[in-house]
């Protein structure tokens, strides 16, 4: 059975670490079910918003975006076993893999570029030469 302890936004913001406004956002986008109000209009959090706020949170912390996030909770709600899981970390994993090779090229590319500029006065800047070339990929 499930604890109900009720709490206030200010209140789940803290226990959750999540800033009131990402509160919000998650509820305008469907990550988080908005809560029932108070007779004075007040949400009114449970314990279960509590655990998916933070189960949001860390998603987010691992680099999962809103909508894979989404799919996250969809495979938890539906019943669908550890597998289905994995596989959605899989393929997110990959693509974090994916963003690293593009970070170290990109490094690669202004660490040489940035090795062959002068610096100082000099009328010359390959800095801004590879910066201006339009059809040369970086």
């Amino acid at each position: 059975m499930t604890h109900r302890r009720e709490q206030g936004i200010g209140s789940l913001s803290r226990l959750a670490e999540v800033n009131i406004e990402t509160i919000r956002y998650y509820e305008r986008v469907g990550l988080l079910p908005s809560p029932p109000r108070t007779p004075g209009g007040h949400r009114s959090y449970s314990d279960d918003h509590r655990r998916r706020l933070v189960f949001i949170r860390r998603s987010r912390e691992l680099g999962f975006t809103v909508d894979e996030i989404r799919n996250l909770l969809d495979l938890v709600e539906g019943g669908h076993g550890c597998g289905d899981i994995q596989e959605a970390a899989l393929r997110h994993l990959e693509d974090i893999r994916g963003k690293i090779a593009d970070l170290e090229r990109m490094a690669r590319t202004l660490a040489e570029t940035a090795a062959r500029c002068e610096g100082g006065d000099a009328p010359e800047c390959p800095i801004l030469d590879i910066l201006s070339e339009e059809d040369k990929p970086l």
